[in-house]
C-alpha cells in the first residue's frame, strides 16, 4: 500500500498493535511504519515473529512478547512506551479452531479484549482505540447486506466471541467515555496470509502444487471478500475519526458476496490451470451460510470505499504467492543439496 498525505497524521505517534504477528496486524503495522509511526507490537509466539521477519518488520518495531489475556501485559506496554493509539487485532481468528476449542477462543477473544480495554482506560497517554470485531458478529440474518444497525446475532463460538468483543468495546465507550470505535470487516484476503486452512491461500497453494483444491462446504456458502489494503485503510480512517466517533461501529466490505465454489474457480482462472477441479467435501458445520456488508456508513462518515475489485485483488494475491512459493521451494532444494 502506498502512503498518502495522511502520513502526517501518524508521523512520530506511538501506536500499539495487538496481534501484530497476524496477517492483518502485520499489514497494518507495515503501513503505519511507512507513515512514520513508532509501532509497538504484541506477539504471542514464534509464528508471529516469522511473519514479521518475512515482511522485513522485525527490526522496525518494538516487540512485547506474551498473550493479551495475561493480566498486566497490555498495561505495561501502554505505560512503558507511552502509547497514543491502540489497534486491537489480537484474536483466535479461525472459525474451525473455535468450533473445536471454544474455551481457548473465548480466553483470547473475550478476556483479551477486556484486559485491553481496561489497560487503555487506565493508560493516561491513550487518545484513541480501534477494536476489531467481525462480520461474523451479525450471525445468520434474513436481510443482506448487514448494516451497522443489524442486530448482533452470532451464536457459533467464534461469532459469539466477536459479539462479546463488540459489546465490551461499546460498554467502555458509554460507561467510561473511552475513545474507542469498532471495525467489522468482511473476509480479508491478500498477499502475506500464511494460514493455509483459509480458502484463498489454501486454494492457491494447492493450485501451484498441481493438486485439486478442497472446499470443506458444499460450495454454496457466500462471503464478502475485502482486499488487505482496503481493510488497512479502513482501520486508519476509523482511528483518524476518533474521538469524534466514540462508540461507533463501521462495516468494511463490498456488498458483493461470492460463493465458495465461484471463488475457487476464479482463483484457478487467475493461476491459469484449467485442468484442476475443486474437491467438494460438504463437511463444514457451525458456519454462517450467507454474508455481505454494506459500507454506506463508512463512505458517508469516513469517505472510505473499497478500491480493489475481487478479480484484481486475487490476481495480485496469486502473483505474490507464486513468488513466495517458488522462493520457498528453491530454499528447500538448496538445503537438500547442501
Amino acid at each position: 500500500m502506498q502512503s498518502n498525505n495522511g502520513s502526517r497524521t501518524w508521523l512520530g505517534r506511538t501506536v500499539l498493535v495487538t496481534g501484530v504477528g497476524g496477517f492483518v496486524g502485520s499489514g497494518l503495522a507495515a503501513e503505519l511504519v511507512g507513515r512514520g509511526a513508532c509501532v509497538v507490537g504484541i506477539v504471542r509466539d514464534s509464528q508471529g515473529l516469522r511473519l514479521l521477519h518475512s515482511r522485513g518488520l522485525t527490526n522496525r518495531l518494538d516487540i512485547v512478547r506474551g498473550s493479551i489475556s495475561e493480566p498486566g501485559l497490555v498495561q505495561r506496554a501502554i505505560n512503558e512506551y507511552e502509547v497514543d493509539t491502540v489497534f486491537h487485532l489480537a484474536a483466535q481468528a479461525i472459525v474451525g479452531v473455535a468450533n473445536r476449542s471454544p474455551i481457548s477462543t473465548f480466553e483470547s477473544n473475550i478476556a483479551g479484549t477486556w484486559h485491553l480495554l481496561e489497560a487503555a482506560r487506565n493508560g493516561r497517554t491513550v487518545q484513541r482505540v480501534v477494536v476489531a470485531s467481525s462480520d461474523k458478529a451479525y450471525g445468520d440474518q434474513p436481510l443482506l447486506p448487514y448494516t451497522e444497525d443489524t442486530s448482533l446475532g452470532g451464536t457459533y463460538p467464534y461469532d459469539a466471541s466477536k459479539v462479546c468483543t463488540d459489546v465490551l468495546a461499546r460498554s467502555y465507550a458509554v460507561s467510561y467515555q473511552l475513545p474507542v470505535a469498532i471495525v467489522r470487516c468482511a473476509n480479508i484476503y491478500g498477499p502475506g496470509d500464511l494460514n493455509w486452512s483459509r480458502l484463498i491461500p489454501g486454494t492457491i497453494r494447492s493450485a501451484f502444487q498441481g493438486e485439486n483444491p478442497v472446499i470443506r462446504s458444499d460450495g454454496s456458502p457466500e462471503r464478502d471478500y475485502l482486499y488487505i489494503d482496503d481493510a488497512v485503510e479502513g482501520y486508519l480512517r476509523v482511528a483518524d475519526a476518533l474521538p469524534g466517533q466514540r462508540g461507533q461501529a463501521f462495516n468494511f466490505g463490498t456488498a458483493q458476496p461470492v460463493s465458495a465454489l465461484s471463488l475457487v474457480r476464479e482463483i484457478l482462472s487467475s493461476v491459469g490451470d484449467r485442468q484442476l477441479e475443486p474437491r467438494i467435501l460438504g463437511q463444514a458445520k457451525g458456519e454462517i451460510d450467507r454474508q455481505s456488508l454494506s459500507a454506506a456508513k463508512a463512505a458517508r462518515v469516513l469517505g472510505w470505499a473499497p478500491k480493489t475489485s475481487l478479480r484484481l485483488g486475487l490476481q495480485k494475491t496469486v502473483d505474490w504467492y507464486r513468488d513466495y512459493l517458488m522462493v520457498g521451494s528453491a530454499r528447500v532444494l538448496e538445503e537438500a543439496l547442501a
